[in-house]
């Protein structure tokens, strides 16, 4: 998801919504999308979190706070709201937080409805500081209104769960939400938003651009009676000719000669079909010659080289994947791809490994950003290490190193360093599964994959 930062956060559970959201990172490999942050609509006065405009539907995204942290909220849209069996107390006759949140998000939908009625559209009340658990009675589930403890798992699934059109809104329709909740967001060009899941021009009606055009019959001559009847379906291509329009077949007048067994020869088809699978074979013969001279030579099978370990800060780490690149933006996101804009870098170089600590395999994702100056590099640190500013993507994820499942580093160790104008940054989670918060192991990972080596 691609996300458009204003500086205005209405509530204290604003910056989670905020970290929740970078996580799931770019692209449509999560979800896809747009999420406006920190949205005033043209002529409010009141501020919204977030709108997230995704493929699939719009959804709208209002912080409350509550009082204190609680482990079991149950939270009915209609009625008092209690924590931890205690019923919270709101001002005025609202009987619950959630009151004023559902009025500012339908106020919102009005205006997106409007623009595009026929776009599907959720409200998700993001609750906090901190709810373990949050109960919604079952008539509420069936709607379009999520409470949710602002967290990327919760997140996701609340947006999947509302944004269901059946077709994905186009370019055109992005676009068109824009222009009432956010005029004054930055204009998003076609490869961004086709990276993101938006059809554009002419890929939003790909049936319509790709139906064959059957050509107009010649008007009848005269004295003569036409029977109306459907074209004919055009033959299958020649490979390597052109499509040939469907005519009717002429007989050949000459009896068909007789094979050795007494059948008719072969089509052409069939003699061209046969064709390509020699000349399949005959690359599957060259690829296999070429893979026996390169064991002839010393070279063996990339499956059969030994990994490269790396010794770093007292552990072993097993590299999956390393590459450097002199772009760094757009492979980061949150606010440390804004820094990175505004800032540019010398190099960025990221590397993918794993280490065994107590018989768990783990993950890490490591980066270092080089700049110009010291003091741009410790800017960047600052940035970096303010929760929910977001991250640097993973090399082995994006190149498909990882085995299946790829690891998705879910509550991961952070680390950050700065060592002159470089700046150092690790993340590391188990490479199944989730991270429980604050594993002392897991911090120790990241910790030692600070020292991980940089190539000059």
């Amino acid at each position: 998801m691609r996300l458009v930062r204003f500086p205005r956060q209405p509530a204290r559970v604003s910056g989670d919504i905020r970290a929740a959201l970078a996580s799931l990172g770019r692209g449509q490999t999560v979800i896809g999308g747009i999420g406006v942050l920190g949205v005033r609509p043209p002529g409010w006065t009141r501020d919204l979190d977030a709108v997230l405009i995704t493929p699939r539907g719009v959804v709208v995204v209002v912080g409350v706070d509550l009082p204190d942290p609680s482990i079991r909220l149950e939270a009915p849209l209609a009625g008092q709201w209690k924590a931890d069996g205690w019923p919270l107390v709101h001002r005025g006759e609202a009987v619950n937080p959630a009151i004023e949140a559902l009025e500012l998000a339908e106020s919102l939908a009005s205006l997106v409805r409007a623009e595009q009625p026929d776009v599907p559209i959720g409200t998700v009340i993001a609750v906090g500081p901190f709810v373990e658990t949050i109960e919604q009675p079952p008539t509420d589930l069936a709607g379009p209104v999520r409470v949710v403890y602002p967290t990327a798992t919760s997140m996701l699934a609340a947006t999947v769960s509302l944004a269901s059109a059946d077709d994905p809104l186009s370019a055109t329709q992005v676009r068109s939400v824009l222009s009432v909740v956010a005029p004054d967001a930055p204009e998003q060009p076609d490869d961004a938003l086709r990276a993101e899941g938006f059809p554009v021009a002419d890929e939003e009606h790909p049936l319509a651009a790709s139906a064959p055009t059957v050509p107009a019959p010649h008007p009848a001559r005269a004295g003569t009676t036409t029977t109306s009847r459907p074209a004919p379906a055009p033959r299958p291509a020649v490979p390597g000719g052109p499509i040939a329009a469907p005519v009717s077949p002429v007989p050949d007048p000459r009896p068909p000669v007789p094979s050795a067994r007494g059948r008719a020869p072969a089509s052409r088809h069939r003699r061209v079909r046969w064709q390509g699978v020699a000349a399949l074979a005959l690359l599957v013969l060259l690829a296999v010659a070429a893979i026996a001279v390169a064991v002839a030579d010393g070279g063996g099978e990339p499956g059969d080289r030994p990994p490269t370990v790396v010794p770093a800060g007292g552990l072993d780490f097993t590299e999956r994947a390393t590459a450097s690149d002199s772009r760094c933006a757009p492979h980061a996101t949150g606010d440390l791809q804004v820094a990175l804009r505004e800032h540019g870098c010398v190099r960025l170089h990221r590397g993918s490994y794993d280490t065994t600590v107590d018989g768990t395999l783990i993950a890490v994702s490591f980066a270092a950003i080089t700049f110009a100056d010291d003091a741009t590099a410790a800017e960047f640190l600052a940035v970096a290490e303010t929760p929910g500013s977001g991250t640097v993507e993973d090399l082995a994820t994006r190149t498909g190193d990882w085995p299946d499942p790829a690891p998705t580093f879910a509550n991961a160790a952070f680390a950050a360093a700065a060592d002159g104008p470089t700046v150092r940054l690790t993340l590391s989670g188990p490479l199944r599964g989730a991270a429980e918060p604050g594993d002392a192991g897991l911090a120790k990972v990241a910790r030692a994959a600070l020292e991980l080596p940089v190539p000059p």
